[in-house]
């Protein structure tokens, strides 16, 4: 009688442990769950960069004697829907005004002019809403053409003429 108790005792014992091991497996088909949700956001401001503004190189000339005409470009990238001019100053050249620019060499000079068509008729200067590019961002990076002439004029002694103009994109 004492054996079969014993038995008795170690397939209880067998059935318990192989039920505990069951009850993760019962519990997990029960499992509760819960949810939520968060907001994602960002915030779009007005902005305006200029991405790039390319040499305007007239090259090596010799007399002077005809135009000497040459381009280069600005990039400018806006938010989309945000309108904008690009304006171009006189430049650092001593008594340069929008309308006739001045590359220097020491003390002498050479006049140009920047323009904003392919005639080369209209200025690009920096008064907005009168002489500057006006335009409206579209969220990506827009190209302009800035059309340079040197006029035929008295040519100064030999060297390398150089002048800065500052681009200013107004938004």
């Amino acid at each position: 009688m004492l054996a079969a108790l014993k038995f008795g005792t170690s397939a209880v014992r067998r059935f318990a442990i192989g039920a505990a091991c069951l009850l993760p497996l019962v519990s997990a088909s029960y499992a509760a769950t819960t949810t939520s949700t968060f907001t994602v956001q960002v915030a779009i401001t007005a902005s305006c960069t200029i991405n790039s503004a390319s040499t305007l190189n007239f090259g090596s000339q010799g007399v002077l004697t005809a135009n000497v005409d040459q381009t280069s470009t600005l990039q400018v990238q806006c938010t989309n829907t945000t309108p904008y001019n690009i304006g171009l100053d006189a430049g650092a050249g001593a008594g340069a005004t929008v309308a006739v620019r001045k590359m220097t060499s020491g003390g002498n000079t050479i006049n140009y002019s920047l323009y904003s068509d392919s005639g080369r008729t209209t200025v690009w200067g920096n008064t907005v809403s009168t002489d500057t590019v006006a335009a409206t961002g579209n969220g990506a990076a827009q190209s302009y053409t800035v059309y340079g002439r040197v006029p035929a004029q008295t040519t100064p002694a030999p060297g390398t003429y150089t002048d800065t103009i500052t681009v200013t994109v107004t938004y």
